[in-house]
């Protein structure tokens, strides 16, 4: 009898097969959450038998940052990088279209400015993140502090009901508005419209920065998922 995979594992599998995505001596971008972590560990362990596999990464988040420091991986500013071959992050949602909502960790501003740099987004997921229509997860929105009351109140007159995030500031130093209730049937049209209330600094879908490409962690081993 096979034992099932915890999602822990499952995490881990579609970590180190991002590294299939990852051209040898690149500058890779990375993401920022758990399954990100495991993609970060993956390509520390390729690092110790190829000093060579990569070139660099560019970070979405401090927490990123010094995952990949520690394992010796050198980190590079973004605004000293023109483009990126492939950027790697995992979501909180990922539709049949590759669309997403993502900032669970909070990090969704700096997700977008790394994955905008990158030719291709690959999404790395275990199986209960692949969902029919984005909205079940909370919606992560980063906001001007000053602005929170405003949005929430915006994210009302939707259909939604947004809370700030507790004890939650961005590395930006802006709050984040946890928004429930809603049904996202129109992603590109929804991320734009809502970018546009004043104090938004981003909202969490990707729709502009969809993923091209989806690991998906099953107890089959990984589903390879392309939009």
């Amino acid at each position: 009898m096979t034992t099932a995979l915890t999602q822990d594992q499952l995490k881990a599998l579609v970590g180190r097969a991002a590294l299939d995505y990852v051209k040898p001596g690149a500058i890779v971008g990375v993401g920022t959450g758990s399954t990100v972590d495991k993609f970060i560990d993956a390509l520390g362990e390729a690092l110790q038998s190829d000093p060579a596999r990569v070139a660099g990464a560019v970070s979405s988040s401090v927490r990123s940052t010094q995952r990949l420091e520690a394992l010796g991986i050198r980190v590079l500013p973004s605004e000293s990088v023109t483009s990126l071959g492939v950027y790697i992050d995992g979501a909180d949602e990922i539709d049949h279209s590759g669309y997403m909502i993502k900032g669970g960790g909070a990090a969704l501003t700096r997700e977008k400015i790394v994955a905008d740099l990158a030719e291709q987004f690959v999404c790395i997921a275990d199986e209960s993140k692949l969902v029919q229509t984005l909205g079940k997860f909370p919606l992560p929105v980063e906001v001007i502090p000053m602005a929170a009351a405003q949005v929430i109140r915006a994210f009302a007159r939707l259909g939604g009901e947004g809370k700030v995030r507790e004890g939650v500031i961005t590395d930006n130093g802006n709050l984040i508005v946890d928004v429930t209730g809603l049904s996202i049937t129109q992603p590109a049209q929804f991320e734009a419209d809502i970018n546009q209330i004043p104090g938004v600094v981003t909202v969490g879908v990707f729709a502009r920065n969809r993923a091209q490409v989806c690991l998906l962690g099953t107890p089959a081993g990984v589903k390879t998922l392309t939009f």
